[in-house]
Formats: structure tokens, C-alpha cells, sequence
């Protein structure tokens, strides 16, 4: 198996909103059996749709060092949830034996590069979800959908 990738990116609507971030290639990618589909957040143990969450007080890095919390727009921590899923996902990734992940942009746990900055006022700043931390951190190339794109 080469890839790994986002559910939503293959066309399951499993983003938070119920929806799916469709992208042509990468949905052949799994039919073909080059790609397997994985959603952290439902491995987390969360369901679809479900309330928006963001990183508060740092990136996904600090969510593993225990410096940072992931919180619903109400408030509640689901801290928990996120890096439950993320393990599920290095587990997959080893079961796999992947070569590279493919995640969503901005998603708390699958964003690459970008992710919202605590405040759900949709600003962006730099930084990674907790997913895509966790797997840089076990050695795995992570790209975002963006990223795969301009290889292509």
C-alpha cells in the first residue's frame, strides 16, 4: 500500500459539517487499491456531523506534549478523542506500511501545514493537527491535499 489518506479527501462525508472534500485523484487513488481511506476523528471516536473543534494554546505537537487541548466551539475538551484517533491512524499506518499520508488541510487533526488558531473566528496560523504531528513524529512523510497535488 502506497498512501494513506483523508476519508473525506476519497469522497466520504465524514468532516464535521457531514460533508466531504472531494478530490478526483485521490478517490482513484483507493479505487486502484493504491490508497487506503482513514478518518482520525471517527477512529477518535467522534461521530458525523459533530460541533467544530480547534486547537487551543498551541499546534498538534503540543496536544501530544500535553501543553495544548483541543475544545468544541461549546467548550468541552475532546483532547481525548483526538489523540485516540491519531494513534488509530500511526497504527494503521505501520499496518499498512504506508509511504507517505495524505490529510486534509486545517482539520485539528489532519491539518499539514495550516490549522484554525483557537479562536473560531476562521483565522488560520501555522501549525499541524494532531494526527499529522503524531505521524511526522514516527518518521511518515505527511502532505497535505494541496501538497499532493503539485507532485502530480
Amino acid at each position: 500500500m502506497k498512501y494513506l489518506v483523508s476519508s473525506c479527501l476519497a469522497g466520504v462525508a465524514c468532516r464535521y459539517n457531514g460533508t466531504a472534500s472531494l478530490d478526483e485523484k485521490i478517490q482513484e487513488l483507493v479505487e486502484q487499491e493504491q490508497a487506503k481511506m482513514v478518518c482520525p476523528e471517527l477512529l477518535g471516536g467522534f461521530s458525523t456531523p459533530r460541533e467544530p473543534a480547534e486547537i487551543i494554546g498551541g499546534t498538534g505537537k503540543d496536544v501530544l506534549a500535553v501543553t495544548a487541548k483541543v475544545i468544541k466551539k461549546s467548550g468541552k475538551d475532546v483532547t481525548e478523542l483526538y489523540i485516540k484517533g491519531a494513534y488509530k491512524t500511526l497504527e494503521w499506518a505501520r499496518q499498512l506500511n504506508v509511504s507517505c499520508v495524505v490529510l486534509k488541510e486545517f482539520s485539528p487533526s489532519c491539518g499539514t501545514k495550516m490549522i484554525y488558531d483557537g479562536n473560531f473566528a476562521n483565522h488560520k496560523v501555522y501549525g499541524e493537527g494532531v494526527t499529522a504531528a503524531l505521524l511526522r513524529q514516527e518518521g511518515y512523510t505527511v502532505i497535505s491535499e494541496n501538497e499532493w497535488m503539485e507532485q502530480l
